[in-house]
């Protein structure tokens, strides 16, 4: 049954996003043509236009429409593609929020893993200075640990993270285009005086 799964994914989308619609599914949408000509599509992002026109500053209303029911064959709409819609709504989620400055989520996400790696070295450091320097001879030794070779990958992929941000940045910054990021809602007239020509 299509109702369920596709009431699940409308309430999560509709909470986290704050476009508050009842069918993100429906067939039935209307766009001015600034819409059309301002959100890019690909892939399946089609049902998230109302999405990434909000995101761009358009104003979205949702209208009733008479809906029929299906007389004929069964609904594609399964568990298969409810995982699917989640997935390409956790890029328009990154699309949306983080497309603009990178470095956000990947710094954040990579000081938080590079901190957590320190944190297992510093540890194993200080065990390490108290079987050399303390006498406490019943610590292992801990090159023979599986634990520093944690700490060691966790500490790279907090740098690996941290870069791939500074690399988006990068790519943001030489790319950038202003009539991509901006949509101008009114233009208003202004007479120059001759000093501002």
């Amino acid at each position: 049954d299509k109702t369920l799964p596709s009431r699940i994914f409308n309430a999560v989308v509709s909470r986290i996003t704050g476009v508050h619609l009842h069918d993100f599914n429906c067939g039935f949408k209307t766009y001015r043509r600034a819409v059309t000509n301002s959100v890019k599509l690909y892939g399946e992002l089609h049902r998230f236009i109302p999405v990434l026109a909000h995101q761009q500053g358009f104003r979205i209303t949702e209208l009733p429409v008479q809906h029929h029911p299906r007389l004929a064959g069964v609904s594609k709409y399964g568990t298969g593609r409810l995982l699917k819609g989640f997935l390409d709504f956790g890029m328009v989620l990154f699309l949306t929020g983080y497309l603009k400055r990178p470095l956000h989520l990947f710094g954040a996400w990579g000081l938080f893993v590079l901190g957590l790696g320190a944190l297992i070295n510093l540890y194993l450091a200080v065990l390490w200075m108290l079987r050399e320097f303390g006498g406490m001879t019943q610590i292992g030794a801990i090159g023979t640990r599986p634990l520093l070779i944690v700490g060691v990958l966790t500490m790279i992929l907090g740098i690996q993270l941290i870069s791939t941000g500074l690399l988006g940045e990068m790519l943001r910054y030489f790319n950038f285009n202003v009539q991509d990021e901006y949509s101008l809602k009114q233009v208003l007239e202004k007479r120059f005086t001759e000093y501002e020509k």
